[in-house]
């Protein structure tokens, strides 16, 4: 076999599918069955929408004309120059993905990646064997730790609301604000959109991400440091509740984190993270789904050419600039002044937050989270 990978989320399947488009014998192994959910935003990007049809792909979903940021009674729209993005269930872009996937012959095996050695010729996975391994198991990569380049964040352990994963626990809640150690949550709301924007919704110590994945259904995720279930945060955004009042929820509430997560390198030997599992910074500028699928492609440019030190320098060309302005505007929003007053900047200076919004939205650029 010219390449494993192990998992088979959106990262995961983007590469097999690039490697099985080069002409590469390519398996992936998913410990969970079927078609997978995941808390996040849902709102994809221009860049993620010509990133997906370039893999012949196009998952239904809600065209998205700009962003919109909400602050109490003030607003700011900027339109997507690159073309409109889009709202999309994160089962049905798994489905379309993995659907994909299976018909370029691929085989995906619900199995769990348990020890991993390797030698100059190739890698040995729990016995089988490949010429190299991408690891693109999520946020909280057993293989990431297991190869040692984990950077572990210390913090208490949380404990509460139900989380896909926290710290391989799979339990949690969102910890104290002092500590910075951010969470996601997410709920669907069972009624027609009301905005064909992407909304960011600020509060002192929240932002709520409200997505139009349906013609009867939105998403709405929020981001947080601060303890509390999704309806003590809801309640930081008294017109947002208010819209979704009487609305029933559909599904759910589904949540992760902590959300950074560090790396120290991106390949060691025959092995590559993708998606995730290369590290992650937050979901606040959202560019999760594209930065994964440009990351795919890399990596299995870099193991047909056997240039797998190639993948660490084209990682950080590929996520430069989203690590550069989500450091940027995380630590510019932990100053509560500059926080409250983000919203009034932008209307006062609209030309710098649409520069700021077609950055992330141009091809290759970036995702809703």
């Amino acid at each position: 076999m010219d390449l494993l990978v192990v998992g088979g989320g959106p990262a995961g399947l983007a590469t097999a599918l690039h490697a099985a488009r080069a002409g590469l014998d390519v398996s992936v192994w998913e410990q969970r069955a079927g078609t997978v959910d995941k808390a996040c935003g849902e709102g994809l990007m221009p860049g993620a929408v010509t990133a997906l049809a370039a893999l012949g792909l196009d998952p239904p979903g809600r065209a998205l004309r700009g962003i919109r940021y909400v602050a109490g009674h003030r607003r700011v729209d900027a339109d997507f120059a690159a073309g409109p993005g889009r709202g999309v269930r994160r089962t049905t872009l798994h489905a379309a993905l993995r659907e994909a996937v299976l018909a370029a012959g691929v085989r995906i095996e619900q199995r769990t990646a348990r020890r991993v050695e390797q030698d100059g010729d190739g890698v040995r996975v729990d016995g089988t064997r490949a010429a190299h391994l991408v690891a693109a198991d999520g946020l909280h990569s057993p293989i990431r730790r297991s190869l040692g380049l984990d950077r572990p964040r210390h913090v208490r352990s949380p404990h509460g609301t139900e989380y896909a994963s926290v710290q391989g626990s799979g339990r949690g809640s969102p910890y104290g604000a002092s500590h910075g150690v951010r969470y996601g949550l997410r709920r669907h709301y069972r009624l027609a959109p009301w905005s064909d924007r992407v909304e960011v919704h600020w509060a002192a110590s929240a932002e709520a991400y409200v997505t139009p994945v349906a013609d009867d259904l939105v998403g709405v995720a929020v981001l947080t440091a601060a303890r509390g279930s999704f309806d003590d945060h809801l309640a930081a955004f008294p017109g947002l509740r208010e819209r979704l009042a009487g609305a029933g929820p559909a599904g759910p509430v589904r949540g992760a984190g902590p959300l950074r997560q560090d790396a120290s390198a991106r390949t060691a030997g025959r092995v590559l993270l993708v998606g995730d599992a290369a590290g992650y910074v937050d979901a606040l500028t959202g560019e999760g789904i594209a930065l994964a699928l440009a990351q795919a492609q890399a990596a299995v440019r870099a193991v047909a050419a056997g240039d797998v030190a190639g993948y660490e320098r084209e990682w950080r060309r590929l996520t430069r600039r989203y690590r550069w302005l989500t450091h940027a505007l995380l630590r510019a929003t932990r100053v509560p002044p500059f926080r409250a007053s983000l919203v009034p900047i932008a209307q006062r200076l609209p030309w710098v937050f649409t520069a700021a919004v077609d950055a992330l939205a141009r091809p290759g650029a970036g995702t809703m989270t």
